[in-house]
């Protein structure tokens, strides 16, 4: 959690991650090494298994696309580097769906079976560690996504790939995130500094440093950080990235980070705007009945609660029904009951309960 020097972010952010904090999760990596030794059948039965699965975004879809990935996978052997980057790449799919239909524990795992992988490319296993660092953030996990950022940096200096400006940036981004989340304001600006200079600094690098900005008071600096990571999300053509730190999630958590922001410092209109961008991607992207579409709704619903408060107008039915939408998409259940609430949208639905008062 962030503590004291970020608690003003709080009350503006209900986020794309589920944390009550102004984030995103996510990063585009360029591939680095070029694209990985991955066997075309096993590419072409990824593809395939991804394009069904998106085309319906049913429970079925995702399902049938799971068993052909579990088929690809079961014909994948491990011996060598272009067998390994083949299994990688279908576990790495696998994990993109899981989280899409809202299984992060399970695609949890598929991205810790990608770095076990050690014959596998450097490339696909650095998707990996963003990818599994931001599930881990988003779903509570603090301390585990700190100790995957720090081995991933020492892996990173013990390679001697320090020196590659897009490895090195990724580390500290990674590394700089976590350190951020956890309250480390002082360490996350060191591992962050200097990064807005450099041709590096867009998507996921961008975005993170933003949040850094965003949550330190730095509204103007923050703002320039969101644009360029939704203009190097926009601007990469070709790119290997994984759940909350796919090119997708890159660019609707800016967005809404963005949206966020223009509503905290009092600029409704361009807040409406950019987080009705936001809600209409969102829905696109993962249906209308997806929880992250609860999310947004919560952040829409703050922004109008904000607008009311200093134009002193009234829009309490249109916030009310906002909130109760949230909740819905989001599953909330009472608050009386003693059942597990998800953590990665339990601060989020006490932000909508809060706003239904």
């Amino acid at each position: 959690m962030i503590h004291a020097a970020t608690k003003c972010a709080r009350a503006a952010a209900a986020t794309i991650r589920g944390r009550a904090i102004p984030v995103r999760y996510t990063t585009p990596l360029r591939l680095i090494h070029g694209v990985p030794n991955a066997n075309h059948v096993a590419i072409q039965m990824v593809n395939y298994a991804l394009s069904h699965a998106r085309s319906q975004r049913s429970d079925e879809s995702y399902a049938q696309g799971m068993l052909v990935l579990e088929q690809c996978l079961g014909n994948q052997a491990s011996y060598d580097q272009v067998s390994q980057d083949s299994k990688a790449t279908v576990l790495l799919a696998m994990s993109d769906l899981l989280y899409e239909s809202g299984n992060s524990s399970e695609a949890i795992e598929r991205l810790k079976q990608v770095m076990s992988l050690t014959l596998s490319s450097f490339a696909i296993r650095v998707v990996a560690v963003e990818a599994l660092v931001g599930l881990l953030i988003q779903s509570g996990q603090d301390d585990a996504s700190m100790n995957v950022a720090d081995e991933f940096l020492e892996l990173v200096k013990e390679r001697g790939h320090e020196n590659l400006q897009d490895v090195a940036a990724t580390a500290k981004t990674i590394k700089g995130l976590t350190e951020l989340v956890k309250g480390s304001i002082e360490s996350a600006e060191s591992l962050f500094r200097g990064l807005e200079n450099r041709e590096i600094c867009k998507g996921n690098t961008a975005l993170s440093y933003g949040e850094f900005l965003h949550a330190t008071g730095n509204f103007e600096m923050a703002t320039e950080m969101y644009q360029k990571a939704i203009h190097g999300v926009t601007d990469t053509k070709e790119s290997m990235s994984s759940c909350n730190m796919n090119l997708k999630a890159v660019s609707l958590a800016a967005t809404f980070a963005l949206g966020q922001l223009e509503s905290h410092i009092g600029n409704f209109g361009d807040a409406e705007e950019t987080l009705t961008s936001a809600l209409t991607s969102a829905e696109e992207h993962y249906g209308h009945n997806h929880p992250k579409v609860g999310v947004i709704l919560t952040g829409v619903a703050l922004m109008y609660r904000n607008k009311a408060k200093q134009e002193r107008s009234s829009s309490i039915m249109i916030q009310e029904g906002l909130f109760r939408r949230a909740l819905e998409l989001m599953k909330a259940p009472p608050l009386d009951s003693e059942g597990i609430i998800n953590v990665e949208t339990q601060e989020v639905m006490a932000l909508a309960r809060g706003g239904e008062d």
